[in-house]
Parts: C-alpha cells; structure tokens; sequence
C-alpha cells in the first residue's frame, strides 16, 4: 500500500520533492506502526482491509524520521540504512517533503477508512488520535523536549516523559487507530491505548541500549550518536542491563493492561516482546 502511495505523489508532486517523498516512505523499515495498527483490528474482530489506515500511520512516522534528521535536529546521515533525505536531495527540499507528508496521511487515512466503509464520526475520532498523537502534546513536543535536555542532567521521570512523547504517544496512536477501526467497546481501545503506551516506552528505552551498544551497520543509522549529543538515556542512567530490564517490565505492563481488559492476544504479546528483544 505505501508503493501505491509512493506511485501517487510522484504523479501528483513532480520533481525533487515528490521524489523526496517517495524515497523516504520506500525505505525499508521495522514497520512497527502499521503492524500494531493490523494486529489491534484483527486481535479486536476486525475483517476487512485494513492496509491503508496502517500506512497512514506510517507517514507519519516517516515524516518525523526526516525532519528529525535534519541539521537543526539531530543531524544524521543515515537512516533505515541508506543516506538521510536531506543528504540525497538537500535541507530545503527534505524540509518541504516532511512537511508534504503530514497532509499526505490525512489522505492516506481518509482513504483507508473509506475502504473500511468506516462512518464519518469514527473517521474523524482516527484522525484526532493520529494528529494529536504527532503534535505538541506528544511527538513533536516529545522532540522540543530532548533538544532541551541535551548536556543537561536528567532524572528518569524527565527522561521517561520524553520518551513517552516523542515515541510512545504515537506507537500508542497505532494501537487505538486499530481498535477503532474495529468498532471495539471503549473499554478496549482504551486498554490498547495503555499496551501501546507501554510498548512505546519500551521501544525507546531498547533504542537507546543499541545507540549505545550497536553498529551503524547492525542499526541502519549512526551509532552513539546519543553520547556524542551529550544526550541523557536509560543506557546512562540504568546502565544497559538496567535499560533492557526497565524495557521488559514495560512489555509486561502492556500485555498486562490487554489481560484486564479481557484481550488474551499472542499478536499483540509477540509485538511487545519482539520491541524488547530486537537487534535494531
């Protein structure tokens, strides 16, 4: 479905910015967001096609990988294993593409929840959580707060808040986009809106024992690049052991808060222990 996309906005924006989009969405990836958003409405009852509501998220994803990238950001080079965006076609261009990418979901959302037959208010309440799942209450403040916190000190309260902004609010956003489009009970989009937050703190915390412990090789972006921002991470903070122990006993929270809820799903647990146990 993202190809289908990438297809589009090369048609619909000619030159290099449509061409920057579609190389940043073509990357290869994990595709965390986009499984959680499948798991969750088939785990749920869901049985249609549900592909398009997931590259939505992913869009989103992608746009703030190439903004976060950028030099007035973290300034990579590297990203999913090839070079970042702006690397291969300049600043103001990798600028612009992200920028594109945020309306381009809003497309891609309407899109998939037309394929769903999804009503207009449930169509709306899934653009709500996407959208504010990206903004400053989550992602894009998440990400004001770690620019902040570089050279500073930092407790694990503060560092946990920004993990769970500028990570976790959207794998969280995957979660409850899946549950909806399922026309699950509230109860139960709202206990995997708790997994997803869970899971989304974990994942961060595991990206942040690789930075420390990885290759650029074996990550697909540079390595230590964390220590070399004088960044404050659980790696520093709890050591790796410690940060890979905190990650677990999220993973188990968030399968926890599905068991509450009744949810006994293998999908959904496989996820969370795939998002401690991974190599990347």
């Amino acid at each position: 479905m993202l190809g289908e996309w990438c297809v589009r906005v090369e048609r619909d924006l000619p030159g290099p910015v449509g061409q920057a989009v579609a190389y940043s969405l073509g990357a290869p990836g994990k595709r965390l967001r986009p499984a959680l958003v499948i798991a969750a409405y088939q785990e749920l009852g869901g049985t249609g096609d549900v592909a398009e509501l997931a590259a939505a998220v992913e869009v989103i994803h992608t746009y703030s990988l190439v903004h976060d990238d950028l030099p007035c950001m973290d300034d990579d080079d590297l990203r999913r294993g090839r070079p970042t965006t702006h690397r291969k076609f300049g600043v103001p261009v990798a600028t612009e593409a992200g920028l594109r990418m945020v309306p381009l979901a809003a497309r891609v959302l309407a899109g998939g929840a037309e394929r769903l037959g999804v009503p207009a208010a449930l169509k709306g309440q899934m653009a709500v959580e996407l959208f504010r799942a990206a903004g400053g209450s989550g992602m894009i403040g998440g990400q004001v707060l770690d620019l902040e916190a570089e050279g500073r000190p930092l407790e694990v309260e503060g560092l946990a808040e920004i993990h769970r902004r500028k990570t976790g609010a959207l794998i969280a956003a995957s979660a409850v986009v899946g549950a909806l489009a399922s026309g699950a009970p509230r109860q139960q989009v709202e206990a995997l809106r708790a997994y997803g937050r869970e899971v989304g703190y974990a994942f961060q915390v595991v990206d942040d024992v690789l930075d420390a412990t990885g290759t650029s090789e074996e990550l697909g972006k540079t390595a230590g690049k964390d220590a070399l921002q004088r960044k404050a991470t659980f790696a520093v903070l709890l050591g790796a052991d410690g940060a890979l122990t905190e990650a677990r006993d999220a993973a188990r929270r968030a399968v926890d808060r599905l068991g509450e809820a009744g949810i006994d799903s293998r999908l959904l647990a496989g996820l969370a222990e795939f998002v401690v146990s991974r190599r990347s």
